[in-house]
């Protein structure tokens, strides 16, 4: 009789492991095979003011492939590019983008953070750690690493400074379960790191978690590789971040 419930016991223990193991190939399989680039290939854009007007806004979009506009076919559909429109009602936009496919907070540090300090800009957003989640970072290093891009920000530009929560991304039909559990608790306890900082720092704190996080019930909000926006998700994020600005 134990023997029997041994064997079955291992048997459940070597079916629950083949099955994690086989959805986590699935998931990342998916998106890789989608093959889609990011879109952004110039990192600079001049928007100027149908207003005819002098003033002048020096924005920068820090991140990774959601900022570089991973799922759209024209940077113009990407939420910094939306954003730096809507700016442009009032104001001169340029617009510098330092984000790659995926960037982690250390390479926002070792690639991208010098680069936006140079351009000085007047507004800076950062989006970032949703690879640090899918890459297994530990929240101790990227609390760490998150810290440092603020205090270099604050400290080296005179930017108004948005950090933007870590958004959940995925349709049900991609992230399996329990990786759908898995990654949803992960990014509400990033986030809440991420928000202490911005407290510490005195930084404007913009969720982008709460009021997107049901679109994953909407396939069209997704591109092709359902994780990644399509042009509709977002221009979601960008009214999303905006109406945050106008706070």
């Amino acid at each position: 009789m134990k023997k029997r419930v041994l064997i079955i016991s291992l048997s459940i223990v070597i079916f629950l492991t083949a099955y994690l193991f086989a959805v986590h190939y699935i998931i990342y399989q998916r998106i890789g095979a989608a093959g889609l680039k990011a879109c952004d290939a110039r990192h600079e854009y001049l928007l100027r003011s149908v207003q005819n007007t002098e003033t002048n806004i020096v924005y920068t979009a820090l991140g990774d492939s959601l900022t570089a506009g991973v799922g759209v076919a024209e940077y113009e559909e990407s939420y910094p590019y939306k954003i730096a429109q809507k700016l442009s009602v009032a104001a001169n936009v340029d617009l510098y983008v330092q984000a790659y496919p995926g960037a982690r907070t250390s390479d926002v540090i070792k690639d991208l953070l010098t680069p936006a300090i140079s351009n000085q800009p007047d507004i800076v957003t950062l989006l970032i750690g949703t690879n640090d989640i899918h890459g297994n970072v530990s929240k101790e290093k990227f609390s760490k690493n998150y810290a440092e891009i603020l205090k270099r920000l604050k400290t080296e530009t005179k930017a108004k400074i948005y950090v933007i929560s870590i958004p959940h991304i995925g349709t049900d039909s991609l992230l399996l379960p329990p990786y759908n559990f898995y990654f949803r608790r992960q990014v509400v306890e990033f986030n809440k790191i991420i928000k202490k900082l911005a407290q510490e720092n005195g930084v404007e704190y913009i969720d982008l978690y709460a009021p997107a996080v049901r679109m994953f019930e909407n396939p069209s909000l997704y591109s092709t590789d359902y994780f990644h926006p399509s042009a509709k998700g977002y221009e979601l994020w960008s009214d999303i971040i905006y109406a945050n600005f106008n706070k």
